[in-house]
Parts: C-alpha cells; structure tokens; sequence
C-alpha cells in the first residue's frame, strides 16, 4: 500500500500510556465484535445491556447478526436514526494531560499506519453515505496494551481487535499484527488493514441498523440460530471491507499484491481453517464467521462491485 503521507485520522484514542481504567462499563450496546484471536472478553451488565457471551475456544465468541434486509434499510431511510458524528482525539497535544510528552510509541510507523487507514475508511463511507443524502458519523479506534475496558466489558489483547456497537468505537492492540503474520500466516499491510476495514464494517451494519435488531431478536434464538445468522453479518462485514478496498484501489493507493494479501488473510481466518489448526477437525454448527472459501468470495464481491446492493448476505445462499 501507498499509504505513506496520507491523511491520518483524528477519531483516535490512545490509552497505551496511560493505564486504561476504561470508564464505566454499561452504555446501550451489546457485546462486541470480534476478530479470531484464540482470546475472549469478560462479560459486564448494566444498563440494559444483555451482555457478550463467553464461549469456548478460539473463535467461540458470539457474533451480532440478524435476517433483515440491511439493503432495504439503507435504501429506505434506515440512516436517518443515525446518532450524531463524534470526534474524539484523546492524543492530540490538546488533549493530553499537562507535562506528558509525546511518546516514540505515539508516533511510530504502526501507530501512524492504522490511523492513515482509518482516514481512509472515513473518505470512503462518507462518500458513499453522502450519495445517500446522509452523513456518516466515523468510529472513534481506541488503542490500548494488554487490556481495555469498554461499553461491552472487558477485553484482553488474546480478545483480538473488536468493534463495540455501545460506544461505537473500535479497539485494537497493535501487537495482534505481529499475531496475524506469524500465528495466521497472514503477511503484509492490505492484510493489517483489511483488519481495520472489517471492524469498520461492523461500525456500518451498527448505522444501518443490523446489529441493533438482533440485539432484540437474539435473546429468543438458539445458539445454532445465532451461530448461523452470525456468520452471514461477518461476511457481509468482509463484503463491506472489500468495497472500502475498491475504492482504495480508485485512488491508486494498492500496490501490486496487497489484494492476494487481503485475500489470503480473509482465508487463514476462517472458521474451518481455525478449527483444523486448533483441534484438528471442524465442526460446522459452530462456524460464527463463515468458512475460508466464503470469507475471501465475499471481500472479493465487495471489491470487485464496490456496491452495497452486492453485499446483502441474509438473502439465499452464501
């Protein structure tokens, strides 16, 4: 990626330095969504909120889904209860507490990385927004060592990089990406930001509607159910990285390359090439992602068409 000299965004937290206490857990969320990591996040309740489930193992962590059309919703005025744009930039001179110096870690190529892809992601979704007649209120990413605490509880840096739909914000600790090359096999920068883009998908399915209306229909579905379901959101969140990736490409930013890195990190990801890994043998009822093949299909839609109306995964087949 071309991605040195870019516009780096200013919806960044940075609590690495600083010792997260991550506020008060509550907030009118859910649980958070995931990337496999081998970790988990504790579950808090407050609020209202039902809570994440703790599941077993890798990739055991329940993901948000529903069976609506999320297509219809954006065509037909699911935006408008769009909650207002936040900017929250906790690592500007401005806002960091008197007599703190910059870090060398504040200012490091990672750090200046994922922030350049995050402005990236802000171009892209609001353009595509805008088409619509509405605003797109970006995420804040939060970074943070070892642990975080956020309006869906709890997380280790083993919970992997995760998107809260209570805060609206997206959490990372650099150090998966040492994680994603050497545990994953998943080398290269188009694979480090096609992390970033998925959990910004996840942000989009939270605008549009879809992860609010399964937190009402998840508390009446069976685990088989909500596994099912949720591997259809987490593919359209592929399909949603894939298109940022398109119109990535429109800028002349890829490289020869970075999209064979996507797709092999989309690949190494998926639930069926987990679980051989882990224990051996997969076991398909309890796939919550989607499979390698259909993780790195999905992506590729998306960034072949660079359309919305292509990523509708809860119709038909997948």
């Amino acid at each position: 990626m071309r991605w040195q000299g870019g516009r780096q965004s200013d919806n960044v937290e940075d609590r690495r330095t600083e010792g997260d206490d991550g506020g008060t857990p509550g907030g009118t969320g859910g649980g958070g969504f995931r990337f496999p990591s081998g970790g988990g996040m504790q579950s808090v309740r407050g609020g209202g909120i039902s809570g994440i489930l703790i599941l077993a193992a890798i990739f055991l962590f329940l993901k948000f889904c529903t069976n609506i059309d999320p297509m219809q919703i954006l065509v037909n005025g699911g935006l408008d209860q769009l909650a207002p744009g936040q900017s929250q930039t906790e690592t500007s001179p401005a806002s960091r507490p008197a007599g703190q110096a910059p870090t060398a870690q504040a200012n490091d190529q990672m750090t200046q990385f994922v922030k350049t892809v995050l402005a990236e992601t802000e171009d892209v979704w609001s353009g595509i927004f805008q088409a619509e007649g509405k605003q797109y209120p970006p995420p804040t990413m939060v970074l943070f060592n070892g642990q975080v605490r956020s309006a869906c509880g709890f997380a280790s840096a083993a919970s992997g990089p995760f998107y809260c739909p209570g805060d609206k914000k997206l959490y990372i600790d650099l150090s998966f990406y040492d994680e994603l090359d050497k545990k994953f096999g998943a080398s290269g920068d188009f694979a480090q930001a096609y992390v970033l883009a998925h959990e910004v998908g996840h942000h989009v399915q939270n605008l549009i509607g879809v992860l609010p209306k399964f937190n009402q229909m998840r508390q009446n579905m069976s685990e088989a159910d909500a596994n099912a379901m949720s591997v259809r959101v987490e593919l359209q969140a592929d399909c949603f990285a894939g298109i940022w990736g398109h119109f990535t490409q429109q800028k002349g930013i890829l490289e020869a390359g970075d999209l064979e890195e996507a797709l092999n990190a989309a690949k190494q990801i998926g639930d069926d090439t987990l679980q051989r890994k882990m224990q051996g043998y997969v076991v398909p009822e309890s796939f919550n992602h989607g499979t390698s093949a259909q993780r790195s299909a999905w992506f590729k839609r998306g960034f072949d068409s660079g359309k919305l109306d292509s990523c509708d995964t809860f119709s038909g087949g997948i």
